[in-house]
């Protein structure tokens, strides 16, 4: 192994994994008195399975693309609960607006004080994040992404505070996910694992955690979506999630989610469903700039090695359809006199573009927009 570059990894404190794990909540928290849980009005109804006590409040105006609006409103319940802990029960929206939350509630800070790496002071409540979709690995990572109404583009915060003090992974509480968002978030957790596989960035320790993503949603993703109530599914592409979400601290994500993020930001579209729609695409125009890589990621997916981005586009799509994807971007409400200034968006979004393993241009994202489309 060449001399890896010097990396940091930052992991919640402890982690409970597997059926009924989500009641374990109540025992750790123990003490605490004021609890402030994150939800959306689809997870609300699971706040009884994790065995609070104290005085529990939440808050469940998160949307699925939260903007600073969402997370300005979660902020002032808290202000008024004081919560010695903040719960996010959800999906990455809400487990992203539970980390800024648990570090802005009682501070001087903005989210423009803290947006970028290492910028908030401290943490100002303890935080536990309980998935309840496999998709963002959210629950694992100390990164948060909510959209500013000012601009309409994604502000990123990274900073060790919002690492969670307990992640919970049960795959009891993912069983009632509808097979098209079960489709949509499992393909956004395996793009999570193969960017970073194939990043300039990329680092042999998480290349493995990266490995072992993608080889789970090979495995799992399929079963999933099939059958809900698959329980050894469901709890494989929780994991699968997780590792993907470990990647995304130490080596972070490239092309394919900048591209992604207009679809989110503009179209209104999920982000999972905006990464799948772009996945086969992205993964093809970089199959040339990493051969060995593209191989063991189409060989963990069950489709024949090939280098040949036509090939490659082909079968990735076809996997994803098999999923019930439906895999253009104009049956999800996207127009064509969109995708240039969206193509100068996406490419402008340098913190991810760089990342990628091959130089894309403006003109490389229109053409994969049109492409999708």
């Amino acid at each position: 192994m060449n001399s890896p570059r010097p990396i940091t990894l930052h992991l919640p404190k402890r982690i409970e994994i597997g059926s009924g794990a989500a009641a374990r909540l109540g025992t750790w928290a123990a003490g605490m008195s004021r609890i402030l849980v994150i939800a959306q009005p689809v997870t609300r109804a699971m706040v009884g399975r994790l065995g609070l006590s104290g005085t529990v409040t939440v808050f469940d105006g998160v949307q699925p693309e939260p903007k600073d609006t969402d997370l300005e409103a979660a902020l002032e319940v808290a202000r008024q609960v004081r919560p010695d802990l903040v719960v996010g029960l959800g999906g990455g929206s809400v487990m992203d607006v539970a980390k800024l939350v648990s570090v802005l509630w009682n501070s001087d800070q903005t989210l423009d004080d803290v947006a970028g790496p290492d910028k908030v002071a401290s943490k100002c409540a303890a935080l536990a994040q309980v998935a309840t979709t496999a998709g963002t690995g959210s629950e694992g990572g100390i990164r948060a992404l909510v959209t500013s109404t000012r601009t309409g583009m994604k502000v990123a915060v990274e900073s060790p505070h919002m690492a969670a003090d307990i992640a919970i992974l049960d795959p009891d509480l993912t069983m009632s996910v509808p097979s098209a968002v079960t489709a949509a978030t499992g393909v956004d957790a395996l793009a999570h694992a193969v960017e970073a596989f194939t990043n300039v960035r990329a680092h042999p320790l998480i290349d493995d955690y990266a490995r072992m993503g993608i080889r789970l949603a090979g495995r799992f993703l399929r079963r999933a979506v099939e059958d809900g109530s698959d329980a050894e599914a469901r709890e494989g592409m929780l994991l699968s999630s997780f590792y993907g979400g470990l990647c995304l601290g130490p080596v972070n994500t490239a092309a394919g989610h900048a591209l992604a993020y207009p679809l989110g930001t503009r179209a209104g579209i999920p982000h999972g469903l905006s990464v799948a729609l772009l996945f086969p695409d992205v993964l093809a125009f970089n199959a040339p700039a990493r051969p060995e890589k593209t191989a063991e990621v189409l060989d963990a997916l069950g489709l024949p090695a090939s280098v040949d981005p036509e090939t490659v586009r082909a079968s990735v799509r076809a996997f994803c359809q098999a999923l019930g994807i439906d895999m253009s971007m104009a049956a999800h409400g996207v127009r064509e006199d969109q995708l240039g200034d969206w193509a100068i968006e996406a490419h402008g979004i340098r913190r991810l573009m760089d990342n990628n393993p091959r130089d894309m241009s403006v003109a490389d994202v229109e053409a994969i927009y049109r492409a999708t489309l």
